[in-house]
């Protein structure tokens, strides 16, 4: 960012610094040769009452290829708005606090419920992940994405505005049970399926393919229907269509973090498949990524996992709530999975883009078997409906002669009217 004097952002010389009440600060601009490139094109639309400022860094093709037919743009805000969304970021309004910075719940004047972020300290790495995060979340339209709504410029601190999700993170719901919403294996293969759909996507569907860098549990949002949207896009990075690796500082969460990508600093589409596989491993054992009590070679959840594979013990280790279902074969073949995941050889890997496919056919295998279950527990009442009425209406008949009382309980399929 060019700065004044006195540390505030200022626009290119000759550019426009206010447009309404929002200030303007390089690299983003209104007009040529004011921003940086086109993700960073602002521009006003007078047409809404009142008039709103939004960034333009839209694609074409996703703009063509968008199932709604329309993106909506992101609107920029003023300190005001989020300010007064916030009650001037009260503490009693915190969703949550991270490496990155502090999120709030707020209101927008037209109703709607927002998340905003306020980044902790002003510095240039966390500015340039500000920017990093608005450029990723400008191009993504994905039912399990975290959606951007807007930003705002003005403040030293770069504020981010999100849609709100309401029922916090899969990593409470994991390691923290909760009786109103208990993690089935029914619903954590779903989620498991939502999650893998989202980053094959960013990875071979959007428009410029995108590697995520931080997947893990913690920034996996469950929404009202407690559907999972990924979240956090500020170490992210656009990729080049024919670029097969990132070479960066490493940066991630250990006990998610790539052993190759630790080892060489370059970061592949297969690092955040070796992520994916830890969250994977999480769900079905309800155990953190790193713990003290496991034994000194298997501290790691990848490595437990891995040694429990090994010697043919997956059921031992398994969540007790995944453990007490009954489809040990969908089990059995995402713990194959998973384990296909953490191999410690990135080409040994499959694609995210395979994860998706194969968990969404074991899904779909989930709920044929559940659907035929079902369907012999109906024929099965369906028999003993008809063994009621033709082999022992006599006895029934007998019983009430004699003065017995006919406990209701035994009757469930016959109405009272």
């Amino acid at each position: 960012m060019i700065e004044s004097a006195g540390g505030q952002a200022l626009a290119m010389p000759g550019c426009q610094e206010f447009c309404g009440n929002v200030s303007i600060p390089y690299p983003f601009g209104i007009g040529a040769d004011c921003y940086m490139n086109k993700w960073f094109e602002v521009s006003r639309n007078e047409a809404s009452t009142p008039p709103t400022t939004l960034l333009t860094s839209i694609e074409i093709e996703q703009q063509l290829s968008s199932t709604e037919g329309n993106i909506e743009k992101t609107k920029i805000f003023s300190t005001k708005e989020l300010e007064r969304a916030t009650d001037r970021f009260n503490k009693n309004r915190i969703l949550g606090q991270g490496g990155q910075g502090t999120v709030y719940k707020g209101m927008l004047v037209d109703g709607r419920i927002v998340a905003v972020k306020k980044s902790k300290a002003l510095d240039k790495e966390k500015v340039k992940e500000f920017i990093n995060e608005v450029v990723i979340l400008t191009q993504i339209n994905h039912r399990n994405i975290v959606k951007l709504l807007g930003c705002c410029l003005e403040t030293e601190v770069p504020l981010l505005v999100y849609e709100f999700i309401p029922n916090g993170t899969l990593f409470q719901y994991i390691h923290d049970e909760n009786e109103d919403f208990p993690l089935t294996w029914e619903r954590r293969l779903t989620i498991a399926a939502e999650v893998a759909a989202a980053l094959s996507y960013l990875h071979s569907a959007a428009s410029i393919p995108i590697y995520h860098r931080d997947v893990k549990s913690s920034n996996i949002l469950l929404d009202e229907k407690y559907r999972a949207k990924v979240s956090d896009f500020g170490t992210s990075r656009l990729i080049a269509i024919d670029q097969t690796h990132l070479t960066t500082n490493v940066q991630g969460t250990f006990g998610y973090l790539d052993p190759e990508y630790y080892q060489s600093s370059q970061f592949t589409e297969k690092s955040d498949v070796y992520s994916f596989g830890v969250v994977l491993v999480e769900l079905l054992t309800g155990e953190k990524p790193v713990s003290l009590a496991r034994a000194e070679g298997e501290r790691s959840l990848a490595s437990h996992f891995i040694h429990s594979m090994e010697e043919n013990s997956l059921f031992s280790i398994l969540d007790a709530r995944v453990g007490e279902s009954s489809a040990r074969e969908e089990i059995t073949k995402v713990a194959k999975l998973a384990h296909q995941c953490l191999s410690l050889c990135g080409k040994k890997r499959p694609r995210m883009i395979e994860v998706a496919m194969k968990l969404e056919q074991i899904r779909l295998l989930q709920n044929n078997s559940n659907v035929q279950q079902n369907h012999k527990e109906v024929t099965y009442v369906k028999s003993d409906v008809n063994n009621l009425w033709d082999g022992t209406s006599t006895s029934i008949d007998s019983g009430l002669d004699s003065g017995a009382s006919l406990s209701i309980d035994t009757q469930p399929f016959i109405s009272s009217k």
